[in-house]
């Protein structure tokens, strides 16, 4: 690679690379980024994520698990016949709109 290039990438610091690392934790999972994708439309049931993501329902339930348990997203119980549940982003969960968006511009300009 040629020294300008070379100069022009960003330095990585341990504490950034930390903090990537972290990132790549909380959102490492396959379903993560679509669960994500459908609740920033709004409150979703768990059946609606499901038909909306053809996805089993262990998956998803480890999925929302995971996501409120970094607290990403907010699971709300009304004690209705049947329980009633729904998911929803937490102001955390909605503070990834940017990346989510700048994601979004990469993919449409390099794939």
């Amino acid at each position: 690679m040629p020294k300008e290039k070379l100069k022009a990438m960003p330095a990585y610091d341990a504490v950034c690379l930390r903090s990537i690392r972290g990132v790549m934790e909380v959102f490492a999972g396959k379903w993560s980024f679509l669960v994500l994708e459908q609740l920033h439309l709004g409150t979703m049931r768990f059946h609606e994520l499901s038909k909306a993501l053809a996805i089993s329902t262990k998956s998803l339930t480890d999925t929302l698990r995971h996501l409120e348990a970094c607290g990403i997203i907010r699971r709300d119980v009304k004690p209705t016949v049947p329980v009633t549940v729904t998911y929803s982003l937490t102001e955390k969960g909605r503070a990834f709109d940017s990346v989510l968006l700048a994601m979004k511009s990469w993919g449409n300009t390099w794939l």
